[in-house]
């Protein structure tokens, strides 16, 4: 079975950080584009950042300059680095990914950013 799986979120004091990571897995022979969304409360869920097999990457202008997102190809996980956070980046975030020439949804993990 096929799946990905989200793990590292979490409560954070604004300024804070978080590293989110996301793991494919299953019989897996090819993965193309992997990505973050975010659905904030009384939000439409947005793409935060995506990276290609490649390594080249894509952000919402929101994130510039404080998200990062990195891929590690061997192991099938895509990390997104949060620095500097705020309470709008308060959201469930979702991993996304080309698996096998479909896409694949994570279940989903909440970050809150709050003092």
């Amino acid at each position: 079975q096929v799946q990905l799986v989200e793990s590292g979120g979490g409560l954070v004091q604004p300024g804070g950080s978080l590293r989110l990571s996301c793991a494919a897995s299953g019989t897996i022979f090819s993965i193309y584009t992997m990505a973050w969304y975010r659905q904030g409360p009384g939000k439409q869920r947005e793409l935060v950042a995506d990276i290609t097999r490649g390594g080249n990457t894509n952000y919402v202008d929101s994130v510039k300059g404080r998200f990062t997102i990195s891929r590690d190809n061997a192991k099938n996980t895509v990390y997104l680095q949060m620095n500097s956070l705020k309470p709008e980046d308060t959201a469930v975030y979702y991993c996304n990914a080309d698996l096998n020439f479909l896409p694949y949804w994570g279940q989903g993990i909440q970050v809150t950013v709050s003092s």
